[in-house]
């Protein structure tokens, strides 16, 4: 099996330094804007990753992405990120 594409949300990335390299999947990092020691883990870890992989952080959100909107803000950029690589990865199938 194959995994096509990955969302983390407010992960700890560096709890899995030592992979992170062989990553092939396509990868999204999403923490909040107020998470500081999570923006800096997700951004080393962002160093270590040798695909596609993109970062984004929520303005204003905490770790839990509590505030209004936040979870709302997470869940659009996850759905964009999958219906792309994964509408890529149907038609690699075919």
């Amino acid at each position: 099996q194959r995994i096509y594409a990955i969302v983390s949300r407010g992960g700890r990335p560096d709890l899995a330094a030592a992979v992170l390299p062989r990553v092939q999947a396509p990868t999204l990092l999403i923490v909040g804007g107020d998470d500081a020691p999570v923006i800096e883990m997700n951004r080393d870890a962002l160093a270590q990753l040798r695909t596609e992989k993109m970062l984004s952080i929520i303005p204003g959100a905490t770790h839990l992405f509590e505030e209004p909107g936040a979870l709302e803000e997470v869940g659009r950029l996850a759905r964009d990120w999958f219906i792309r690589h994964l509408a890529h990865a149907e038609h690699e199938n075919r």
